[in-house]
């Protein structure tokens, strides 16, 4: 099905015309936005006429008289010193949403992106051998709603989990467990998941504190990660060992978050080993990086640090090792010219900019990010608690991911079974993960990813307010009403006249489209939220002031059923872009 234009678009390319006949030479923009005097305001006018150094009025005037009205614009007017203040018709309104409506691929009249890429996003990044915490829960929350937005436009998206796998933690946690065997005593074959994961924490913090005390120790370990770079069969198996039981944790965890990981597209610091040496290579040959006392290192004009030296990009370590920067840039390059990608998305916590910045730079440099690859760095600020502070635990110990979700479920469990009168436990079970998850996420999603947040739960779980479950409750009462309605199914009537709560209602949800656009194009899940935020409350006030299965005539139910049903949709389909689950009762 072709795409249904927007009655934005109908309005724009209208007026677009009336300018164009009444200044032929300008370039004719309306400037048209959403307005509370009429349905939409143009402010074009204004800067066109002071270039044609005419009387703004007077232009709106004319303008004005070659605006064609009736199927589409109902009337425009002339306001203030020469904005235009148009009403579209009722009908153009219920007309276009039946068109959204009758879309047999369920897409609400959603286009595909014109121009469709390849983007590699890598997010949710957690580490082996290591609990996930509070602050693994943001590049995993927006990266999987980024990647459904961008799915859903068409672009082919590459999911990568930068998994951190590899390097001197995996020397000193073998080595430790090799000096110290009996501490594996956790009957590691009937333990998985949280509780083997629990431990392996455990012993690699221990494992870490004897390694920053003891300097025979640290020798030791160092020796030991030598040993897995050269592939020691014993020191390798333990590694993989390892990496084995922290997936399935991984996988516990993400699915508790109601986000699918593949095991596939996990390629964590290890995918990228043989690729290392030559990527110093190639960085040194063609001079983008130079040695410096030892190490290989790119300099940048406009780094530098406190004492005014310059800082480098260290690509590898006097002793041989490699940093993350060529982890980093051997990766840049397999997306580019393995995974074929025109844009990198890499969603990452905002403290690691300066470090992205200059592995871009240096990509550019070397002519692994040419004109047609876009590196971005899709930076995310810090999850506070109530005080404002970074979340942490009483102890001052950082915030177990599994703890906080559980805690989400059991909060919004208990919401859920206050307000539950036909729902067996069961169900109320499923429905509390479903909301507890929900708002974990919404939360997350409705702040823009720059911005820190506070993790209030009781916030969260609220039914008012800009919560997820205020949207799921909305969804939730509109499929009672579809429910109740029997027989008596939603149809458009567009030859009704609307009144403002159904008008307002139903030009915002023809908006759902451009707002998909804009939220993909600018990997920003804030504003659909927004836009769903606006859209439940706005229904909310329809079904406050609009009898649905009471109304004055059989067309009229038909027709409010109908706008029930598109909202619902929409919410559904938007919600379900944020990651989040829309319980048919609640």
């Amino acid at each position: 099905m072709a795409s249904v234009t927007s009655l934005t678009a109908s309005v724009h390319q209208r007026l677009a015309t009336a300018l164009t006949a009444t200044l032929p030479q300008a370039a004719a923009d309306p400037l048209l936005r959403r307005s509370d005097r009429a349905d939409y305001q143009a402010n074009g006018i204004l800067a066109l006429a002071k270039k044609a150094k005419a009387n703004p009025r007077e232009l709106a005037a004319q303008v004005v008289d070659k605006v064609v009205t009736g199927d589409l614009i109902e009337d425009v007017e002339v306001s203030g010193p020469g904005f235009l203040n148009i009403t579209v018709t009722d009908r153009a309104i219920t007309g276009n949403l039946a068109a959204r409506a009758a879309d047999p691929e369920g897409r609400l009249g959603v286009p595909y992106a014109e121009d469709p890429g390849t983007t590699v996003i890598d997010y949710a990044q957690p580490n082996v051998a290591k609990e996930m915490h509070v602050g693994h829960l943001r590049s995993a929350v927006i990266g999987d709603s980024v990647v459904k937005l961008l799915e859903f436009t068409g672009e082919s998206v590459v999911r990568r989990h930068h998994i951190g796998d590899w390097g001197t933690q995996f020397g000193m946690l073998i080595q430790y467990l090799d000096e110290h065997p009996h501490e594996l005593d956790h009957k590691a074959a009937e333990v998985t998941g949280e509780e083997a994961m629990s431990n392996l924490d455990r012993l690699y913090k221990t494992a870490r504190r004897l390694f920053d005390s003891d300097e025979e120790f640290k020798t030791r370990a160092r020796r030991r990660v030598v040993d897995l770079q050269a592939g020691d069969p014993h020191t390798l198996a333990m590694w993989q060992k390892f990496v084995d039981e922290s997936k399935i944790y991984f996988f516990s965890v993400f699915e508790k978050l109601d986000m699918e990981i593949r095991d596939p597209d996990i390629v964590g610091e290890s995918g990228y080993n043989e690729m290392l040496q030559e990527t110093c290579r190639l960085l040194e040959e063609s001079g983008v990086a130079v040695r410096s006392e030892g190490a290989l290192c790119v300099f940048f004009d406009d780094i530098k640090g406190p004492d005014g030296n310059p800082v480098p990009l260290i690509v590898q370590k006097s002793d041989g090792g490699f940093g993350y920067a060529a982890t980093d840039l051997s990766a840049i390059r397999d997306r580019v010219f393995h995974l074929k990608a025109d844009t990198l998305l890499y969603v990452v916590d905002a403290r690691q900019a300066l470090h992205f910045k200059m592995v871009f730079e240096t990509a550019r440099r070397a002519g692994w990010l040419g004109d047609g690859v876009k590196a971005i760095q899709l930076a995310f600020g810090t999850v506070l608690g109530k005080d404002g502070k970074p979340f942490k635990t009483r102890e001052g110990e950082t915030v177990r991911l599994v703890d906080l979700l559980d805690e989400a479920i059991e909060r919004a469990s208990a919401v859920v079974r206050e307000k539950a009168q036909d729902l067996s436990e069961e169900e109320i079970a499923e429905r509390g993960a479903q909301v507890g998850i929900g708002a974990v996420k919404y939360a997350d999603l409705s702040t823009s990813a720059s911005r820190d947040y506070k993790f209030d739960l009781d916030q969260m779980v609220s039914l008012h307010g800009d919560t997820s479950v205020y949207l799921q409750y909305a969804y939730a009462r509109i499929q009672s009403i579809l429910r109740k309605a029997g027989e008596v199914r939603p149809a458009a009537h567009p030859e009704l006249a609307l009144a403002d709560a159904e008008r307002a209602l139903g030009l915002h949800a023809d908006q759902f489209a451009e707002t998909v656009a804009e939220t993909a194009a600018e990997y920003a899940p804030h504003k659909l939220a927004a836009y769903l935020y606006q859209l439940a409350s706005l229904y909310t006030s329809f079904y406050d002031k609009c009898p649905v299965l009471k109304a004055e005539t059989p067309e009229q139910v038909e027709n409010r059923l109908f706008l029930c049903d598109i909202t619902a949709r929409t919410l559904h389909q938007g919600m379900a872009l944020l990651g989040i689950r829309t319980p048919e009762r609640l």
